[in-house]
Parts: structure tokens; sequence; C-alpha cells
């Protein structure tokens, strides 16, 4: 069974300040919610480390592979719980350029697995809106830097 989570929003930025953010994981703690902390090479292949701290959910630090890096356009990682099949996330932002010089962000998450039924109602709602609010803090970092 499948799930998949999605959420946009739209900086007034440029793409390449955008991505600057984006993929300047040291300054996550000076700015970023819910993706609290990344470490490790953007390069597809390897592993990041990341540390989640979904709202009102306790935090959580994995181990995702780097699937995809197109410069201004495309970052993509899979992560698993476990085992893979159990519970599987192939998270993706995506920017999009906009009339004027602006961005369009995309944030998506597909989630499979065995325990993807189980985990869902728990951890869907939280994982949203810590989609939303990343976005919105990666919005308020990037305008700020334009």
């Amino acid at each position: 069974m499948k799930r998949e989570l999605k959420a946009s929003i739209d900086i007034n930025a440029p793409p390449e300040t955008v991505w600057e953010v984006l993929m300047d994981f040291p300054r996550y703690p000076e700015w970023s919610v819910f993706l609290a902390h990344i470490e490790g090479p953007a390069v597809p292949g390897s592993r990041l480390r990341v540390t989640l701290e979904p709202p009102g959910g306790r935090m959580h630090v994995f181990k995702p592979m780097v699937l995809q890096v197109t410069r201004l356009h495309t970052f993509r990682w899979l992560g698993c719980l476990g085992v893979p099949g159990l519970f599987d996330g192939e998270h993706g932002f995506f920017l999009e350029y906009l009339f004027g010089g602006h961005t369009r962000l995309r944030q998506t998450e597909q989630f499979g697995g065995f325990l993807t039924p189980l985990l869902w109602s728990r951890l869907g709602p939280a994982t949203a809106e810590g989609f939303a609010a990343f976005n919105r803090a990666l919005k308020e970092r990037a305008e700020s830097r334009s």
C-alpha cells in the first residue's frame, strides 16, 4: 500500500537562491524546522544522516540514500525503516521557475511497505505539518537573502 504527501509554496526569490538555502546543510540549525539537521554529501548513491523533529513528535534519525541531485531543480532521497520493504519513503524537493524570477518549491514523499497502513495514521498528519513548516521556513530564509 502506498501513500503520498505533497506540500508546495511560492517563494519570492530566484531558483538559485532557493537552491543555495536548500542545499546548505550545515546552516539548517539556524532556520530549519522539521528537517532539523542533515549531514553528508548530496551525491547520488551516498548516504545522508537526517534528523527529523516532527511537530509534537519525537526526534528521529535516519540514513537515506541520495537518488538524484539536479542543480536548481531536483533533490531526492530514499529512506527506509530498518529493512527495505517495511516502511520506505522516497522524499523529493522540486524547484520550478516562475515568471518574474520567483520559485515554486514542491516537497513530496511517497511512502510504501508492509508497515505503511499501521504507521500512516500516526505519522502522516505530523509529517504533512512538518513539510508545510519546513517550506515556510525555507521561504522566509530565501526571501531574506534576495
